[in-house]
């Protein structure tokens, strides 16, 4: 009877022994499957696909700040770009002025209403004059905030008679700002002057 009495326990602490560790098992392998099926979810969240010429290019998603010095530098180029490349007509200056307006606060404003004031378009327009800018280096200083930046560059103004080639250096400091279709990279432009403006060459053409 007591024989009897102490299989059925030692059987009983067995079996109990033996859930344990299968229910010990199932839950190691279940937060490993969970873990893994984490990291392929997330994995495939990072990656997006862009259609381009109809075909179908995959893309990865990051961290803003492992891009933030290659955004803020695209951002005071496109800026640039968009204040001092102009043509001899005045929707298109307009067009291009009111697009590098939108990545700036007064500071572009103002230069833009001083050069307005001085007749600096007006003149562009009835001169025939094309300005593009040419971009040489940006440095930008990520190490505190607001970014201090620098751009480096030169103009290059053809009018009918010549060709000119002026040094840019402006300076100012960006800022962070809701993304928006007119500003994508997310930076305003402030604190921003022209440090050297001035004529290099000049050629005839």
């Amino acid at each position: 009877m007591f024989s009897k009495t102490k299989n059925i326990d030692t059987a009983f602490r067995q079996t109990r022994s033996f859930f344990i560790i299968a229910l010990g098992i199932i839950l190691v392998l279940g937060a490993y499957w969970s873990f893994t099926c984490y990291r392929i979810v997330t994995k495939a969240q990072s990656r997006i696909y862009v259609l381009a010429n109809g075909k179908a290019l995959e893309a990865y998603g990051s961290e803003r700040k492992d891009n933030v010095p290659v955004e803020a530098r695209d951002h005071i180029r496109t800026f640039h770009q968009f204040f001092f490349s102009l043509a001899p007509d005045e929707k298109a200056i307009v067009s291009s002025v009111t697009k590098a307006l939108y990545l700036a606060d007064e500071s572009a404003k103002k230069q833009y209403d001083n050069l307005k004031e001085g007749n600096y378009y007006s003149s562009v327009i009835s001169g025939n004059v094309s300005q593009s800018i040419l971009v040489d280096s940006i440095s930008v200083n990520t190490d505190s905030y607001p970014l201090a930046f620098r751009f480096y560059g030169k103009q290059e103004i053809i009018r009918p008679s010549t060709t000119t080639l002026r040094s840019l250096i402006t300076e100012g400091y960006l800022r962070n700002v809701t993304r928006s279709d007119n500003n994508p990279h997310g930076f305003l432009i402030e604190k921003w002057h022209t440090l050297e403006n001035k004529d290099l060459t000049t050629q005839s053409r």
